[in-house]
């Protein structure tokens, strides 16, 4: 990984939808060098997915809740049960699975209480919870899709 790549990177992460004559002219190669170094990129698992990012509250789930988990059960069968469980929820946009005194937290958006509520029966029909606890976000500070590209080794 080179100083170019970091600079496609940077640049898709922008904006995915460039066009590769522009995004060539962005990082200084020609069409087809940046193409081949994008195509690899992919290739290499480091670009996984080109996606649009939606506004949740023009899609009416601007709410956004935290969810921490905790179960008493630490077993394969209840693990695999609960992860197919919630992968099956929509409104579940992230699930970590953590260390600490949380087993998992995960970040649900929904347009108000009253959904949140459904997702919370939902999600406690499923699976054996030793504890549910929901925080509701009342502002974002921050939010980017944009990881950090500091830390790439040169090559």
């Amino acid at each position: 990984m080179d100083k170019l790549d970091r600079h496609i990177l940077e640049q898709l992460q922008a904006d995915c939808s460039l066009p590769i004559n522009d995004l060539a002219e962005r990082v200084g190669l020609s069409p087809t060098a940046c193409w081949r170094r994008v195509q690899k990129l992919e290739e290499r698992g480091v670009i996984r997915a080109r996606v649009a990012l939606l506004d949740g509250a023009r899609l009416n789930v601007g709410v956004t809740v935290f969810v921490a988990v905790r179960t008493s059960r630490h077993d394969a069968r209840w693990l695999e049960q609960f992860h197919a469980a919630v992968s099956t929820i929509p409104e579940v946009v992230e699930l970590y699975r953590m260390s600490g005194d949380t087993d998992y937290l995960m970040r649900v958006v929904v347009p108000d209480v009253a959904a949140y509520d459904q997702v919370y029966k939902r999600l406690i029909r499923m699976a054996e919870l030793a504890d549910v606890s929901s925080s509701f976000a009342m502002e974002q500070i921050k939010y980017t899709t944009a990881l950090p590209l500091d830390y790439l080794p040169d090559s």
